[in-house]
């Protein structure tokens, strides 16, 4: 399998494979139609509250990293991974953000635990 990180504002790809957005949020002035997801785990998201307290801009990343990866080990999330892995199966997953860094997001904490 392999993983990629891309902004869900970008236009889709053939080689997209299975398309999932992984924001808990639905991105703003984008239809569903354009958008073009298969499947969209909200429990697999970051916390609200640790959302909020990464967004403050003054914690580093890998801190947030290191919070995100203990909200995952959580045995729902643990279980929507696998579950992602398994839909996936020798396909390309396309994890999808409208995050402006996709580099520096959940999303790359996403794809690095998912095996790129």
């Amino acid at each position: 399998m392999s993983v990629r990180v891309r902004r869900v504002y970008d236009r889709p790809e053939p080689d997209d494979g299975v398309r999932v957005l992984v924001d808990r949020l639905w991105p703003r002035g984008l239809s569903k139609d354009v958008a073009q997801v298969d499947e969209w785990p909200k429990a697999l998201t970051p916390s609200t509250e640790l959302r909020r307290w990464y967004h403050t801009g003054e914690p580093s990343y890998e801190e947030f990293a290191r919070r995100y990866e203990a909200e995952l080990a959580e045995p729902e999330a643990a279980r929507l991974l696998d579950g992602l892995r398994a839909t996936a199966g020798g396909t390309t997953l396309t994890l999808l953000t409208a995050s402006k860094s996709p580099e520096r997001s959940h999303a790359a904490v996403l794809a690095r635990l998912l095996g790129t």
